[in-house]
Order: C-alpha cells, then structure tokens, then sequence
C-alpha cells in the first residue's frame, strides 16, 4: 500500500480528464490542502520574506506561490496530450536568439533555471519547440511517485541525467552542442558550496554548476517558463549568455545575481517556501 503514490494518481487523472477550467480550479483546492495540511511551508515562505523582502506583501506572495504550483499541477498532469501542434497554446519563446548563439559556440549549452515559474514545462516544450535536451533530476523519496514523475518528463524526448552521477554525463552531451538544464537555486551543504550575495544574504550555492560551465566552455544561458497573465500561457525566456571567468566562487555569484533579478520581477513566481538560506556560515553566532 502506498497512500502518496495513489493520492498522487488521483490528481494527476483528475486535472488530466477534466475540462481545463475545472482542471484548474480542481489544481486550486489541492494546493489549498497542500497550504493547509503542510502549515511549515507557509511559514517558511513568511520567514523567507520577512528576512530578504521585508516590504513586500507576504501573504499576497506565498498566496501566489501556490497558485503557482496549481498551474504546474495542471500543465505537469496534460503532458501526455501535448505536442507539437499544442504546445503553442501553453506556452512561447522569447530570448531564443541566445540559445541560437550558444549552438553557434559549438560547445553545448547550460540551462541555469530555478523553481521559478514552471520548470516542468519549460525542459518539456524546449524540447518540442527546438530540439531535445538533457535535465538533471533528484530522485523523489517515494519510488513510485518519482517513476511517474520521470515518464512524463521524458515524453516529448528529452533525456534524464541522475543528479549523483551527473558530471560525467552532462560534460559528454555538452561536448556533442547539446543543452542540459540544471536547477541552481537549492540550498548547497558546506562541503559543495560557496557563500554569494542572494537578496543581500549571504546563501549557499553549489559550485558544480560553474566548475563543469569553465570545464566544458559550454554557454551558460539562465532561462525560466514564466507565467504572463495577459497572455494566459507561459513565456520561456532565455536571458542572455553570462560569460564565465574560469573562478567558481566569481562564476557562482553572477549567476545566482541574474536569478536574484528575474525572481524579483515576478516574486509571486518563485518558491519561497523551501529554506534557501538553511545552511549559514560557521563565523554566524550559534554555528
């Protein structure tokens, strides 16, 4: 018996069969339960707020954020139905001249993207749109859920690299002008990374993703699915090329400085509920 994993076929069958406004009212209540039933993640994104935005609106935010995930859920749950001839009703590019360039370069481009708008759909329709590519996952905890999970996201032909053993990998289709989408907006433990400016607090962010950009010389492109309200449909947009200096800790900072800005465009649009400043520097009193 495994509750989560039907709980989770349950809503995935719900949002897929229903009409898309049900659908999307249906992706509502659930994230509702979610907020109610998980009260720590409200507070998280209250703590996170009050600490790095403190003017801001936080009930008003974090109210966006799960209705943010309620348009994952949705689009997550039609991906078996989307394709080619579809794709265009959800979303469409802007920036696409950047990774036209980074093909150009002709040694591959990385995707730094983040939980930041829809990052299901993004990987997804780049793959239907232009051409398929590789993403780097973690494992969900629970076996079952986390099969799902990776079947759809391999459905439009896109090819999964575990995050464990991740370099060897992503360096190999970096090196054959292919792109690889990393998220980069986790919190890091000590030992894999660094402290950069993030909202003007110091956070820890992994280096990998800057090591393996000066290792392969691939194009390092940050590019988030962002949700437009006037056009009902997202926006994948790719900002243009940060050029790397060969130093992680330099390299790291300017990245997580562009993540900081398009999060600041749209902070509705970001999970704020996840405890991005968890681990804090040993000179901090108490570490």
């Amino acid at each position: 018996m495994n509750p989560a994993y039907w709980a989770a076929r349950i809503v995935l069958a719900t949002l897929r069969y229903s009409p898309r406004p049900v659908a999307e009212w249906l992706a509502g209540c659930y994230t509702k339960l979610l907020d109610l039933g998980i009260p720590r993640l409200r507070r998280v994104g209250y703590s996170n707020l009050a600490m790095v935005l403190p003017g801001a609106n936080r009930k008003h935010v974090i109210d966006g954020v799960f209705h943010s995930i309620a348009r994952i859920l949705v689009a997550f749950s039609r991906f078996p139905e989307l394709n080619k001839d579809n794709i265009g009703d959800w979303i469409r590019y802007e920036g696409f001249e950047h990774f036209e360039e980074a093909l150009r370069r002709g040694k591959g481009a990385l995707f730094a993207t983040a939980h930041l708008g829809n990052w299901e759909i993004s990987a997804f329709a780049h793959s239907l749109m232009a051409q398929p590519m590789h993403i780097v996952v973690r494992p969900l905890d629970n076996r079952k859920i986390d099969d799902v999970v990776e079947r759809y996201r391999a459905l439009s032909g896109n090819t999964l690299i575990q995050k464990k053993e991740a370099a060897r990998s992503i360096l190999k289709a970096l090196a054959q002008n292919e792109a690889v989408g990393i998220l980069i907006d986790q919190n890091s433990s000590l030992d894999q990374g660094v402290f950069v400016d993030f909202f003007g607090i110091p956070a820890c962010a992994n280096v990998a993703f800057a090591k393996i950009a000066a290792r392969s010389g691939a194009a390092v492109i940050p590019g988030f699915a962002l949700w437009s309200e006037a056009e009902q449909k997202y926006i994948l947009r790719f900002y243009p090329i940060v050029e790397m200096t060969g130093d992680a800790t330099v390299d790291t900072a300017a990245i997580q400085k562009q993540l900081e800005h398009v999060i600041r465009e749209h902070p509705d649009q970001w999970l704020w509920i996840h405890r991005r400043w968890k681990t804090r520097p040993p000179t901090e009193a108490g570490n």
